[in-house]
């Protein structure tokens, strides 16, 4: 194991597609799973203990729902990175679950090498998501305020999943002004978050500055 594996928790009710995800990505280099949980609540108890870097989560649990769980993840560690692997994709759940906190969305007839990627892209700061799904978040992000050069140079980087610290690396600025940008960018697309805007971004922005 090196220093850039991608630490997994796997949530999912059903023995056996647990047992799949797991078989899979023991075969994939820079993947671990560091545990397993069939509910939301077992999935909590477990995280102190795992450590893992993303949970990768099923929306429909017995108990706790999986967007309650992806909302305590989310605030109570706020390390951990939530991919949603789910088979519903209706504008409610997946708004939900990205308003929680969710850090990507992918449905279950997902190609296993495409969850593999989006994996490592939720955990380099990427924000991976179902067609359907951006489609379904995009119906919901309204129209911009006027975008300065600068910020939109900086939301084509959010796109490409660059955490704030390489954006400034990229455009030599500092985090501080990054983090200022985001916010700007953030409230004039009326985007929740980081997700919502580089899904702006993909359909609106010129192509040299989209990822």
């Amino acid at each position: 194991m090196t220093a850039e594996t991608v630490r997994v928790l796997l949530c999912d009710d059903h023995e056996m597609v647990r047992a799949g995800l797991r078989s899979f990505f023991e075969l994939q280099d820079g993947i671990e799973v560091v545990g397993e949980a069939s509910t939301a609540e077992q999935a909590l108890a477990l995280i102190g203990r795992a450590r893992p870097d993303v949970v990768l989560m099923d929306l429909v649990l017995p108990g706790m729902s999986g967007v309650e769980a992806v909302r305590r993840i989310t605030a109570d560690h706020p390390a951990v990175k939530v991919l949603v692997l789910t088979s519903f994709s209706s504008d409610n759940t997946v708004l939900d679950a990205v308003r929680a906190g969710a850090a990507g969305y992918l449905l279950k007839d997902v190609n296993p090498s495409e969850l593999a990627g989006a994996l490592r892209t939720v955990h380099a700061g990427g924000s991976p998501l179902h067609p359907s799904v951006a489609a379904a978040v995009m119906r919901n992000v309204s129209e911009p305020e006027h975008l300065t050069h600068r910020e939109r140079e900086v939301l084509g980087l959010i796109a490409r999943g660059m955490s704030n610290r390489l954006i400034a690396r990229e455009l030599a600025l500092s985090e501080k002004t990054v983090k200022a940008h985001v916010s700007a960018i953030l409230g004039k697309l009326g985007a929740a978050d980081r997700t919502q805007a580089a899904l702006w971004a993909v359909r609106h922005l010129p192509e040299d500055l989209r990822p």
